[in-house]
């Protein structure tokens, strides 16, 4: 491999974070979050059909090829959340999928791309409260952070008292991200300021913990309802946004996904602060993660193209990404059995 090639890959997997003045730092919350403010709601409107046409310009671009597609799919590889939320989990399987998240891509395959020295790992590895301890203890020694589901997720519905106490649960087990979700009906009601309220709640009880705010966009009826309690979520301090549970009937799509992501960008011209965004549910091909990198570049910038700024909520995407990074080095299509998660 050529010493410019090499770069490329090095380039899309080290893509700069010194954009802005909030760059997060360990222990830094990224969002302190402000208070409610009913007037920032008032001036939102999604035009539907510019998200349509914007989204459409995007998939029906040019395939990214050769060695820049590598790059990329490694860059993806690093941002994913490898998940396991089944009513099957064990502790085997948790502790399998930590050492797929610690050696994501097999050693021969490494070496054949040439980026042993790059010690890429998934961004994190997200399981429910009951499996947190397995994935602390298979994950010591690494930097890679546990995220535990909570506040009943998915439907949110139970009390929320029993909510709350799941996230300090979480956190004294170890979780070091706490990924909720709210109550859809503030939303479809128009309760905005009972939504901050909640999720303010929610955010004291992580305390210093990294929080992700799932939105539910299947189930919230409008684009508007999608940007509204975007925007709410992040007043309220959290400092991710997610699409979806990943078991709704209509998951992470790019166009909830480009309304998101302007949310995001609105609220740190408005505040100087920046939120992650985290695509989840019905991502499995390593075309679809190229397609939301690129999205993010454009809408957000290189800032957001790190893990301490973007995720995928995935189970299956890393196969594939693995077949394909081997298509460039063999040539050949290998099948997804020996490709496992762990």
């Amino acid at each position: 491999m050529t010493q410019a090639n090499k770069n490329k890959r090095l380039h899309a997997v080290n893509l700069a974070d010194n954009q802005n003045s909030h760059c997060p730092t360990e222990g830094e919350v990224h969002n302190p979050g402000t208070p409610f403010n009913a007037d920032w709601l008032q001036t939102i409107r999604v035009n539907l059909s510019a998200i349509q046409r914007r989204c459409g310009t995007l998939t029906n671009r040019r395939a990214i090829k050769k060695d820049w597609q590598a790059a990329w799919l490694l860059k993806a590889i690093s941002c994913i959340d490898l998940t396991t939320l089944s009513g099957q989990d064990t502790p085997g399987k948790v502790r399998r999928l930590c050492a797929k998240a610690k050696m994501p891509i097999s050693p021969s395959l490494q070496r054949q791309l040439e980026i042993e020295s790059l010690g890429i790992t998934t961004g994190a590895v997200c399981v429910y409260h009951e499996m947190v301890e397995t994935a602390v203890q298979a994950l010591k020694g690494t930097s890679i952070p546990v995220a535990a589901v909570s506040t009943g997720f998915p439907a949110g519905l139970s009390s929320f008292a029993t909510r709350l106490q799941e996230i300090k649960d979480s956190v004294a087990a170890g979780a070091t991200e706490i990924d909720i979700v709210i109550t859809r009906a503030h939303v479809l009601n128009g309760h905005w300021s009972q939504l901050y309220d909640e999720i303010k709640q929610c955010k004291a009880a992580c305390g210093d913990v990294h929080m992700k705010t799932i939105i539910s966009t299947g189930e919230l009826s409008t684009m508007n309802n999608v940007a509204k309690a975007s925007m709410v979520a992040m007043m309220a301090g959290s400092d991710f946004i997610k699409t979806s549970t990943g078991m709704e009937s209509k998951n992470a799509s790019l166009h909830v996904s480009l309304v998101m992501m302007r949310m995001i960008r609105h609220y740190h011209d408005l505040t100087g602060y920046r939120v992650g965004f985290k695509p989840a549910g019905g991502i499995s091909t390593a075309k679809d993660a190229i397609n939301y990198l690129v999205l993010v570049k454009e809408e957000l910038g290189d800032s957001w193209l790190n893990p301490e700024m973007f995720r995928f909520g995935a189970s299956s995407l890393l196969a594939d990404i693995e077949r394909q990074l081997e298509h460039h080095v063999t040539g050949r299509y290998s099948a997804n059995h020996r490709h496992p998660m762990g």
